[in-house]
């Protein structure tokens, strides 16, 4: 299959720096939003119903390709449409719900089915599956991500620089892991441990969807792989007694609707990527660990929050590679089938590598 247009659905932040990134790599690039653009683009841009599939089919004809850059209950019907239209589809989505639907349409799929292109995940199982490659016998693969506020304020320590609809998904949901060979279903906000960035302490514990389909993926082959969020200590006591105790479980989005009131996004933030994987090496035990602080960076003229750029920046190597011809152009694209090497030899990758 040829691979020309991509059609980028949401110029948000994320989607806005997404179609940036293609843009500034030689993709041909078209934005399509509910609203007209709220700034000059180097890139075409239309407005669309895109709750209309109709219209949208109609917007879509003639492309290759769409990345979905749209709250994640958009994404199961923008990809049934795009495996209609047998072209190539790529999500940053973590819901799992969402995922197993791609999963199944990637069998008949005419282009390549690609969800979970973002951070996390996303990025992070790249990570994971170069470290993993490295061992004889790899017994585990820990994956830590967080974005947070370079500084912090009140108990939370906090600001909603992501969807917070996302944030409270992952907040609430199972989360799927592999312990001692085991796939399980846990609670997420549990297993706490402490961890130490660049001399700041941390703490992380289980959230949902961070793995993608490592467990698929990597069941018999590596027993232990889990993934949780970073955040500042005391968050995760904060947040079970504001959900769980309070019930605010119940009633989703009025608990985002309150925590973006009271935690609004910050200009200055971090993104922590914290990956560990042990295992054997000529018979010998060892450990190996990719961390990174990614901070803002200066994107298209203008400067961009810390995650936003990471979650961009991954889908846009990815899509970057599949143009390229390195990645399949059908099917379904794990995150974990992409070579790292290869991931950060692209214009946008390398900023990960920095």
């Amino acid at each position: 299959m040829s691979f020309g247009t991509v059609s980028v659905l949401g110029l948000g932040k994320v989607g806005l720096l997404a179609a940036t990134f293609l843009d500034e790599a030689g993709v041909e690039v078209v934005g399509i939003d509910q609203r007209a653009a709220r700034q000059e683009t180097s890139f075409p841009t239309r407005k669309c119903d895109i709750s209309d599939l109709s219209t949208l089919k109609a917007e879509l004809a003639g492309t290759e390709a769409v990345l979905s850059c749209l709250p994640y209950h958009l994404n199961r019907p923008l990809a049934e449409l795009a495996h209609t239209l047998g072209i190539h589809y790529f999500d940053l989505t973590e819901d799992v719900g969402t995922t197993q639907t791609i999963v199944e349409l990637s069998k008949t799929s005419k282009g390549l089915m690609a969800p979970q292109c973002g951070l996390a995940p996303g990025f992070v199982a790249i990570v994971a599956a170069s470290l993993i490659e490295s061992f004889d016998e790899c017994r585990s693969v820990r994956m830590r991500v967080g974005a947070l506020p370079q500084y912090p304020t009140g108990l939370l320590g906090y600001s909603f620089n992501w969807s917070p609809e996302g944030v409270v998904n992952e907040y609430l949901n199972d989360c799927e892991v592999l312990e001692e060979g085991v796939r399980k279903w846990v609670s997420s906000m549990e297993w706490r441990e402490t961890l130490v960035i660049g001399g700041t302490q941390l703490e992380a514990f289980t959230t949902s969807g961070g793995l993608g389909t490592m467990c698929d993926t990597y069941a018999g082959r590596v027993a232990n792989i889990d993934y949780k969020t970073i955040r500042y200590p005391g968050h995760m006591d904060l947040m079970n007694f504001f959900f769980h105790e309070l019930l605010m479980r119940e009633r989703r989005d009025l608990a985002a609707e309150i925590l973006t009131n009271a935690k609004p996004p910050v200009d200055d933030d971090v993104v922590y990527v914290h990956v560990a994987a042990e295992g054997l090496i000529d018979g010998h035990l060892r450990r190996k660990e990719f961390v990174r602080a990614y901070r803002p960076k200066t994107v298209g003229g203008m400067k961009s929050t810390a995650i936003a750029w990471t979650t961009a920046g991954s889908v846009a190597a990815v899509i970057e590679m599949v143009r390229k011809g390195s990645l399949p152009r059908n099917g379904l694209l794990r995150q974990e089938d992409i070579p790292f090497d290869a991931f950060v030899a692209t214009p946008t990758g390398r900023l990960f590598a920095e």
